[in-house]
């Protein structure tokens, strides 16, 4: 598939797109949008499963608040289909703020909503109502960040202004992350399990008015204001993408499942296994995370700048093979629940996350041509997240139940050998042109 070519994006005629003001829009809105899901993955992880999910095993319990986790990746390529049409249609900008809203509304409800001790089996169908909302939210945020930022990218430099929306993950994490750490030193278990955290959810509410803020001052990006001039917008995006580029969505969405599978297993099964198995302290635990996520968030740029230098697929070739021996050491450094050790694996698994996502913010959106990029982009980035974020704590708990870490480990080395097949079988596309 190929797009035709026009020159990278030159400031609009409004002149309000200048570089600055691009890069904190689409870095500014990932960041609340990711910490706002990784506020619930730290909290399935720790409470969702005794206080929406009282009877039964700690095990049972684990499972449970998986399931919830897993719900919002279900949502979110229903997300991409619905904000990708409006984004496709309408305009980059006026989505972006939509989508925001959505996902900060669920997220703030969710610290509101009453445990199952309180309104019994109404609490978890509520719990999964505005789980369902996050994930339609976050679906329709990456796709427009990602393009808001490479269709306003200078020639040569795509790969480098698509990395900022890959950032945003690395800084939101560290945000739901540290919120959680200063809560776990600063509360008693008792007062944690009871409203204490409830605390990250609710503070998402200033955070997204904050991210309102910098989208409405935004202006159209040059690719799309052409494509109106050119009437080459579509009646409906997700049927010609469906009819006319679902091989490159198909593999778009395989090379991203790396990234998922590293991520998910190394913060919320890990976090998870950590506690409950090895009975490290959740806060040394929820610590060590932190400074994991410093390397990915170190790799991010790095790997974007190789991306525009050495091209897309070699960048990732090289990630997705370290990820398949990245399974390999998961037995011995996680099950050896030596804490040097443990953290030596969380910054493996989080440093290759950031080699592996970095590139996609450029790539995906290469894939396809403006009048279905907004859809394409983001039902590849979000079908990906089915298949290697929404199963994964809950394939790494039941594996970690009958085979021990060595399974587990397995199942991330076949994740990784999936993206490796999606990323062979397409086109570079670092010499494409957006238009």
């Amino acid at each position: 598939m190929s797009t035709s070519p026009i020159s990278a994006a030159q400031p609009n005629a409004s002149g309000q797109n200048s570089s600055a003001r691009i890069i904190f829009a689409s870095f500014i809105g990932t960041a609340i949008e990711f910490y706002d899901f990784y506020v619930y993955a730290t909290a399935a992880a720790l409470v969702i499963g005794p206080v929406f999910f009282p009877h039964g095993s700690a095990t049972a319990q684990a499972l449970s608040a998986f399931v919830t986790f897993g719900i919002a990746f279900v949502a979110r390529p229903i997300g991409s289909f619905i904000f990708g049409h409006f984004g496709d249609r309408i305009g980059r900008k006026s989505t972006l703020v939509a989508s925001l809203l959505v996902m900060g509304v669920s997220t703030t409800l969710i610290g509101f909503v009453p445990g199952y001790d309180s309104i019994g089996s109404l609490a978890p169908i509520l719990l999964c109502i505005l789980r369902f909302g996050q994930g339609i939210g976050l679906g329709g945020e990456w796709g427009g960040a990602a393009l808001l930022a490479t269709e306003n990218a200078p020639a040569g430099k795509r790969g480098w202004f698509g990395m900022f929306p890959q950032l945003g993950p690395s800084i939101g994490f560290l945000a739901s992350n540290g919120l959680f750490f200063a809560l776990a030193l600063s509360l008693s278990d008792e007062q944690f399990r009871s409203w204490g955290w409830r605390v990250p959810f609710i503070v998402s509410a200033v955070l997204v008015a904050l991210g309102l803020y910098v989208r409405l001052k935004i202006a159209e990006t040059p690719a799309f204001q052409a494509a109106i001039e050119r009437k080459e917008r579509v009646k409906v995006p997700i049927a010609t993408l469906l009819s006319q580029h679902w091989l490159p969505t198909l593999l778009g969405a395989l090379a991203m499942v790396v990234c998922y599978t590293l991520f998910y297993n190394a913060t919320t099964f890990s976090l998870s296994y950590g506690v409950s198995v090895l009975h490290i302290p959740r806060p040394t635990f929820l610590g060590m995370l932190c400074i994991a996520v410093v390397f990915m968030a170190l790799a991010t740029p790095l790997s974007a700048w190789a991306s525009d230098r050495y091209g897309r697929k070699p960048v990732l070739i090289v990630g997705i093979i370290a990820a398949i021996l990245s399974g390999f050491t998961m037995a011995p450094l996680l099950g050896s629940g030596q804490m040097p050790l443990v953290l030596l694996f969380l910054v493996i698994e989080l440093f290759l996350m950031g080699v592996t996502f970095a590139p996609m913010g450029a790539l995906l959106p290469e894939l396809f041509p403006t009048n279905v990029r907004y859809t394409g982009a983001g039902v590849s980035y979000n079908l990906g997240g089915i298949l290697g974020a929404s199963v994964a704590p809950y394939i790494a708990q039941v594996l970690a139940a009958h085979g021990g870490l060595t399974w587990v480990g397995a199942y991330v080395s076949i994740a990784a050998a999936v993206s490796m097949i999606g990323v062979l079988c397409m086109r570079e596309t670092r010499d494409a042109r957006l238009m």
